[in-house]
C-alpha cells in the first residue's frame, strides 16, 4: 500500500461544513489528476486499496482466542456490515448500522463516537482514512468527513437517498456509488477537502451499492448495480466506456487483477471481464446467488455464495480449485493472507482456511452473522457481525482475536 508521509491537519482545520444537492446527468471539466494539497493515497480503505483485491501481506496466528468484544450493530438488514479499519493513529475506526462512527483503541476503549445519521439502517460502509480524516457514507444518502482525532464532523454532503457502498479515495477525491428513488442511481466524485461534488454520472440504475474499483493502469473506474450491470468509465477523463449485463444483481465490490474485473452476481455466476472493453473472459457457475466481496491474490479468486460454499477459482481460466462448505450463507468479504483466506458465514462462524487446500486452520464461533471484512494487523484479527434477528439484547459485536 502506498501513502504520503505528511499530514494535512493545518490545511483541513479551516474546512467548514459543505452541503451539496443531488445533481443529475454527467458533468465534465473535472480533472481528477489535478494537483491537490491532500494525500494521494488513502492510509487505508475498504478491500485494502483501489482494486478491491482484499489481500493483506500480514500472516494470521496459528490459533486464536477472543481478547474482547464491543457491542456494535443492532439492525437485522441482511446487507454486509461495515468493516473495521486501522487508522495511522493506532485506533480502529468502524461505522455501524445505528448511525455511529467510533474510534476504538486496540484495547477496546471507545475514544470517540459520532452519530452521522438517524436513518434506520445507519451505515453499512467502511471508512476511507486519509488527510487525518475518516470518510464514510450512510443510508440517508450523505457522505461525511470526520476529524480522526476528535470525531468532529468537517463536512457533510447530501448525494442521494442512500449510500450503501464504501467510498474509494484517490488523490484528494472520493468516488462513491449512490442510490436514488425510482429506483435509480449515480456515481459521484467528491472533493475530500470541501465535500463539493466535482463530477456526477446518473447512468447506473436500481440502487447501486457496489464499492467503486479504480484501475489506474487499465484506465478504468467501475462498479456494479442492482440492475445487473457492470458500469465502466475511462480514467482519468471519466467518459462512459462500457457496460455488461450479468443477468442478476451485482451487489458486491468488483475486484480487479491482471486486467480482469471479477464480478459476483445474483445470477449465480462469477464473471471475469476484460477491463478495457468488458469482453467476457470466463464465467464460473455456483449453485446460488453471489454477493460476497472476492479476494484475489497469486492467480486465485476466493469468493463465497448463498449456496454456503467458499470457492477457490483459477484467475486465468475460471476453473474451480476447491470449495469449502461453511454451513451458511457467505455474503460478506473474503480476505486473503499469505497462507490463509478468512471468511465469515451465517453460521455465526469466522473461518481461517488454508489457501492451497481449503482445509480449516481454525474457526471461531460468534453470536451473530459474520459479514464484515476481517482486518488483520501485526498481532490481531478484528471483525464485526450483524445482530441476530435485530434483537435489542443481542447486538452484533466488534471482536478482537489474538494468538
Amino acid at each position: 500500500m502506498h501513502e504520503r508521509g505528511h499530514t494535512r491537519r493545518a490545511f483541513l482545520a479551516g474546512v467548514g461544513t459543505a452541503v451539496a444537492g443531488s445533481l443529475a446527468g454527467c458533468q465534465s471539466g473535472f480533472d481528477p489528476l489535478a494537483s491537490t494539497s491532500l494525500d494521494e493515497f488513502a492510509a487505508t480503505q475498504f478491500r485494502q486499496g483501489l482494486l478491491n483485491q482484499g489481500y493483506t501481506d500480514r500472516a494470521i496466528p496459528a490459533s486464536v482466542e477472543k481478547a474482547w468484544e464491543l457491542p456494535t450493530n443492532h439492525g437485522d438488514h441482511t446487507a454486509a456490515k461495515g468493516s473495521p479499519v486501522l487508522a495511522p493513529s493506532g485506533d480502529l475506526v468502524v461505522a455501524d448500522d445505528t448511525g455511529r462512527v467510533r474510534a476504538v483503541s486496540t484495547d477496546g476503549e471507545v475514544r470517540w463516537a459520532t452519530t452521522i445519521t438517524q436513518a434506520g439502517r445507519g451505515s453499512h460502509g467502511t471508512a476511507a482514512i486519509a488527510n487525518e480524516t475518516a470518510y464514510v457514507g450512510a443510508y440517508d444518502g450523505a457522505l461525511s468527513a470526520l476529524d480522526l482525532a476528535t470525531g468532529k464532523r468537517r463536512w457533510r454532503t447530501d448525494l442521494g437517498d442512500a449510500i450503501g457502498a464504501s467510498p474509494t479515495y484517490y488523490n484528494g477525491v472520493l468516488y462513491v456509488a449512490v442510490e436514488h428513488a425510482a429506483p435509480s442511481g449515480s456515481v459521484a466524485a467528491v472533493d475530500a477537502a470541501t465535500g463539493s461534488v466535482q463530477w456526477r454520472d446518473s447512468r447506473p440504475t436500481n440502487h447501486p451499492h457496489s464499492t467503486v474499483a479504480l484501475d489506474r493502469e487499465g484506465g478504468r473506474l467501475l462498479f456494479g448495480s442492482n440492475d445487473g450491470h457492470v458500469y465502466a468509465w475511462s480514467f482519468p477523463d471519466l467518459e462512459r466506456a462500457w457496460t455488461h449485463d450479468t443477468g442478476g444483481d451485482v451487489k458486491a465490490p468488483i475486484a480487479v487483477a491482471d486486467g480482469l474485473a471479477i464480478v459476483p452476481s445474483w445470477a449465480g455466476t462469477v464473471t471475469a471481464l476484460d477491463v478495457e472493453d468488458g469482453a467476457v473472459e470466463w464465467e464460473f457457475e455456483a449453485d446460488a446467488d453471489l454477493m460476497c466481496a472476492p479476494a484475489v491474490d497469486s492467480g486465485t479468486v476466493y469468493v463465497g455464495s448463498h449456496d454456503d460454499n467458499l470457492y477457490a477459482i483459477a484467475l486465468d481460466s475460471g476453473e474451480e480449485r476447491w470449495r469449502f462448505d461453511t454451513g451458511g450463507w457467505v455474503i460478506g468479504s473474503a480476505v486473503a493472507t499469505p497462507d490463509h483466506v478468512l471468511v465469515g458465514s451465517y453460521t455465526s462462524t469466522l473461518y481461517a482456511l488454508d489457501r492451497e487446500s481449503g482445509d480449516v486452520a481454525w474457526a471461531v464461533d460468534n453470536r451473530g452473522h459474520v459479514t464484515s471484512a476481517p482486518l488483520v494487523t501485526d498481532d490481531a484479527v478484528y471483525y464485526t457481525e450483524r445482530a441476530v434477528d435485530g434483537e435489542a439484547d443481542r447486538p452484533g459485536s466488534l471482536y478482537k482475536l489474538t494468538a
